[in-house]
């Protein structure tokens, strides 16, 4: 099928929200597909995936041997997908946060830009439903942080519900990216700007996971502090 897209849903522990979850993306659009990327999850995710991929060919697993963190896990995803016919391909959250509502807009907005990212933040306006204050402005003033060190015009650089055409992935050097966390988001998007990319910012509605753990750490906080100044650092030497 032409124009075939890819959503990439990392895992680790999220039994209770993947079978609802990849139900509710396939019926967005006969062209979409889901790769599940699963970290060797102790409640068995992995297995419940494999299982629905017995039914449904529009379901893939991809296994990793351990916890190996967010970055990586899109990494490995992207991969997968360039090795094969798609054409567009997502991030996005295994816990709800990112709803599988928006997934058509997305897929209109990419007709005009080489990537979308879904905004919790366009044009100052907070669209995020359940997040302790505390965590929210962390977030809203990170964006902030990265904007200023980055010089990036995005709203919502560490937002992880994104769109990209094939395109750009295949121009980036994945083997060096180094984030793993927050900041892999912004230095994913500044690496594709750095390439003549287009960007696009749509708003989308940001609920905070009702079931499961949060996976935020204070090491996923410190590495975006110091990963914006070692990416502007790269671009001013010719180094990305």
């Amino acid at each position: 099928m032409a124009d075939k897209a890819l959503i990439i849903v990392p895992t680790y522990n999220e039994r209770e929200n993947i079978p609802s979850l990849i139900s509710q993306v396939l019926e967005k659009d006969p062209r979409i597909e889901v790769l599940v990327v699963d970290d060797n999850s102790p409640d068995k995710t992995g297995d419940l995936v494999a299982d629905l991929g017995t039914r449904d060919p529009r379901v893939h697993l991809l296994r990793r041997p351990g916890k190996m963190g967010l970055g990586t896990a899109y990494l490995d995803g992207f991969r997968w997908a360039l090795a094969r016919d798609y054409e567009y391909i997502f991030e996005m959250d295994a816990d709800f946060s990112h709803d599988p509502k928006h997934l058509p807009e997305f897929l209109a907005a990419a007709q005009g830009a080489d990537f979308v990212l879904g905004s919790r933040y366009l044009d100052g306006r907070v669209t995020v439903v359940n997040w302790p204050m505390k965590r929210l402005m962390l977030s809203y003033c990170a964006n902030i942080y990265a904007r200023m060190v980055t010089g990036m015009r995005l709203w919502d650089g560490t937002g992880g519900f994104k769109c990209f055409h094939r395109r750009v992935l295949a121009a980036i050097d994945l083997d060096r990216v180094r984030s793993n966390g927050y900041a892999f988001q912004i230095e994913m998007s500044f690496r594709a700007f750095a390439k003549g990319f287009q960007g696009k910012e749509i708003p989308i509605v940001f609920a905070d996971r009702a079931v499961g753990d949060s996976k935020m750490s204070g090491h996923i906080v410190r590495e975006a502090v110091f990963m914006v100044w070692r990416l502007r650092w790269l671009k001013l030497t010719g180094q990305l």
